[in-house]
C-alpha cells in the first residue's frame, strides 16, 4: 500500500500507472467477493480510498 508521501512525489504518468492498478485490483476484488473468495471485505474500502488519493493528487498537480 502506498502512503500519502509517496504518492504526492509522483509525476502524472506514474499516478496513472498506479491508478489504473487500483482499479484492475478493485475489479478483481468485487468478483472475488461476489464468488466468496475473498476474506478480507476491508480491502475494497482500502483501494477506493487509495483510488481517491490518486485522483486527488492528480487533480492538485492539473492545478498548478
Amino acid at each position: 500500500m502506498k502512503k500519502k508521501n509517496t504518492i504526492k512525489g509522483m509525476d502524472n504518468k506514474e499516478l496513472n500507472k498506479l491508478l489504473e492498478e487500483k482499479r484492475t485490483k478493485l475489479f478483481d476484488f468485487r468478483f472475488n467477493i461476489i464468488g466468496g473468495k475473498m476474506k478480507n471485505v476491508k480491502e475494497g474500502k482500502m483501494l477506493r480510498k487509495e483510488i481517491a488519493r490518486i485522483l486527488t493528487e492528480q487533480n492538485s498537480v492539473k492545478a498548478k
